[in-house]
């Protein structure tokens, strides 16, 4: 049952009194937004209250925008929400009853509007707040209002920004008054009474996702360079740095994080993701505890202290969604010594990978990008049996309707991309999920949604029976040096007129998986998949090679084109689905990144070409690369090299563990 909140939203002056802004727009038509004058302010709230000594149980619900971190009694608790639109705007409820106690108790609230256009945060909208109710033993004991005390936390200060507008990087300063805000016995007798936000406009619904759970992860090294400090801290986290040092006020430790070492052995902060992880922490007099806000992904730390200043501890707070492998390898794999390894890998990648939703790389963009997801969710769900993530995916992607009929590409957030492919895929989810599940409640609920989304590309972009005129962005195959010569011109933020295999292959493949629904729900077939099938193989099938063409306007002939007919099941005989598989014994499945790598494992399965299958996993190019490159996570691609902003914690290439799991894969793809 959803919780009636008696609380109102509240903030510091400034906030409380901006109006919500529009940052949702289709992507070729910008909105030109200024979104400086408040970025990265970190709002304090502080609230005494007293529980009865014979108190039983203490819940609070709450809720922030862009983002909250919880503190009792100087414990921290919680931090939240798992993103989502203000129309529908997630709100978490907590056990506080282990960190009551009778008497007086101080509750603590850190808060941020981060303010930036970007792929993680719903931000840069001028909303901004805070909202709680504590309840005790069923009785509403506080609220949210202007009994709140606010401050802005002035020691945190940026040094820039990293990644695609992703974060600041933090400057944090130990002298700052409001340093200690969270413990009992701080002074807050100079701050002011919270705000009420004039103009908040949240609706609030339960999180249906869980929070998050934490790690705290010790070095397995540390070695000593002149005066730096090298941490190592065994493989690849998302989290934060903890140190704790003893100098004099005004010192200061340069802290550098890294997913790698330079041949020489030194850090390699300037990542290849496009993110330079260099922050900085000045201290106060005697012993002082750094804890960073935002997240990053690491495996190593380098700490460069002041002359005579101490660093007396060092760990990293990892974060991730709660993980519980309940799958196994199948046996026919889990006798491989390197499958074995492949399989760890990518277990790994999912465990500490996944946040609050599910992201692309956990660095560069942290984006939940909707093609990436919908690989990486369904990973998760095989692996874990969890469907959470999916339905959040699914759930999320869906709301997106309000921006455009054809969905964006990135949910949750303020940027607006649209990639054509993606919503496509979605439609493969909604019919792995019932597979996995066999939830038809839900697959029903989804269905009319599927139909609206399938119409929405038939009205705008079907022309006899082909999709053409995209105003989006066709990735095909990311990056561009896998795409095997693809002869369209898909360059993004332009109109792509020519009708291309690509993309039609995704809408053919999902408007039979529609009419799979269908019958699964003992309903009418969506349409005649029929006219679309004969006019994708006018356009596209070259009878004289038995392939297809890249496009109707080109007789170049790829295994990118051809790796979406093969897993979509789109060819019409077997010799056409030998001549593609002939096309991926010559290049092998290293020459192609997740776009066509999945589809073509997705067919392997199906068809059970085991060998085939066998050889694409292991690959020495594919997986064992990435090892032999020392991976920890897996890559955005098969090596460090493969991009110029390569990821090397990139969630969707953990999809490897899908074909290698004890679930019979192949009862759920199509």
């Amino acid at each position: 049952m959803a919780h009636t909140f008696l609380g109102t939203w509240i903030s510091n002056a400034a906030l409380a009194d901006l109006s919500p802004r529009n940052v949702f727009h289709k992507q070729l038509s910008p909105l030109p937004l200024d979104c400086s004058e408040h970025r990265n302010c970190h709002v304090l709230f502080r609230r005494r209250f007293t529980v009865t000594e014979d108190f039983r149980e203490a819940r609070i619900f709450l809720s922030a925008d862009d983002y909250y971190k919880l503190y009792v009694n100087g414990r921290f608790v919680a931090q939240g929400p798992a993103p989502s639109y203000h129309f529908q705007y997630n709100y978490n409820e907590v056990d506080l009853t282990p960190y009551l106690t009778a008497g007086e108790n101080v509750i603590a609230v850190h808060t941020l509007y981060q303010g930036l256009i970007n792929r993680v945060w719903q931000s840069g909208d001028q909303r901004h707040g805070f909202i709680c109710d504590l309840v005790v033993d069923g009785e509403t004991l506080l609220s949210s209002d202007e009994s709140f005390s606010v401050a802005t936390h002035t020691g945190f200060t940026e040094m820039g920004v990293c990644g695609y507008q992703t974060q600041f990087l933090e400057r944090y300063d130990s002298r700052a008054p409001e340093v200690g805000f969270e413990m009992p016995d701080f002074d807050d007798s100079s701050w002011v009474p919270a705000t009420v936000c004039k103009h908040a406009d949240h609706t609030l619904a339960p999180q249906q996702s869980a929070m998050l759970t934490f790690e705290e992860i010790s070095p397995v090294t540390v070695q000593t360079h002149g005066n730096r400090l090298l941490y190592d801290f065994g493989s690849n986290y998302v989290g934060y740095l903890w140190v704790k040092a003893c100098g004099r006020a005004g010192d200061r430790v340069i802290l550098r994080c890294a997913q790698e070492l330079n041949e020489d052995g030194t850090l390699r902060h300037n990542l290849r993701a496009n993110c330079a992880y260099e922050e900085e922490w000045i201290l106060s007099d005697g012993e002082c505890e750094l804890s960073q806000y935002d997240y990053k992904a690491f495996r190593y730390a380098e700490l460069e202290p002041d002359e005579g200043l101490t660093v007396t501890a060092v760990c990293m707070q990892a974060r991730h969604y709660p993980f519980t492998l309940l799958a196994d390898m199948s046996p026919a794999y889990a006798s491989d010594p390197a499958l074995r390894k492949i399989w760890e890998l990518c277990v790994h990648t999912q465990k500490y990978g996944v946040q609050e939703v599910i992201q692309d790389c956990m660095e560069r963009e942290k984006g939940f990008y909707l093609g990436d997801g919908c690989y990486t969710a369904l990973t998760n769900m095989v692996l874990t049996h969890d469907d959470s993530m999916v339905r959040k995916l699914i759930d999320d992607a869906f709301a997106t309707s309000f921006i455009t009929d054809t969905l964006v590409t990135c949910m949750d957030c303020s940027f607006m991309q649209e990639i054509a492919e993606y919503p496509l895929i979605l439609v493969y989810l909604v019919l792995w999920h019932y597979r996995l599940t066999k939830d038809r409640a839900y697959l029903l609920e989804n269905y009319g949604k599927v139909i609206s989304l399938l119409e929405a590309y038939r009205r705008d972009y079907e022309h006899d029976g082909l999709l053409r005129d995209l105003d989006k962005w066709c990735v095909v195959e990311w990056p561009m040096n896998f795409r095997h010569g693809y002869d369209v011109d898909i360059r993004e933020g332009k109109v792509c007129e020519t009708a291309h295999v690509s993309i039609n292959a995704y809408y053919l493949g999902a408007i039979r998986v529609t009419n799979h629904m269908a019958s699964i729900l003992e309903l009418p077939p969506y349409r005649d998949e029929a006219p679309v099938e004969e006019a994708f193989y006018r356009a596209f099938y070259d009878p004289a090679k038995d392939l297809f063409r890249d496009s109707e306007e080109s007789e170049h002939i790829s295994l990118v084109g051809n790796s979406f007919v093969y897993g979509f099941g789109l060819y019409r005989d077997g010799s056409t689905k030998q001549n593609i598989l002939s096309l991926l014994d010559t290049h092998g499945i290293a020459s192609l990144s997740f776009f066509c790598a999945f589809p073509i494992l997705m067919g392997l399965c199906r068809d059970r070409d085991t060998k085939r299958l066998r050889d694409a996993l292991t690959h020495p190019d594919a997986w064992l690369r990435m090892l032999r490159e020392d991976a920890t996570t897996t890559f955005e691609g098969w090596g460090k090299d493969t991009k110029w902003n390569t990821s090397l914690f990139h969630l969707t290439m953990s999809c490897g563990a899908c074909f290698m799991c004890e679930t019979d894969i192949k009862k759920i793809l199509m």
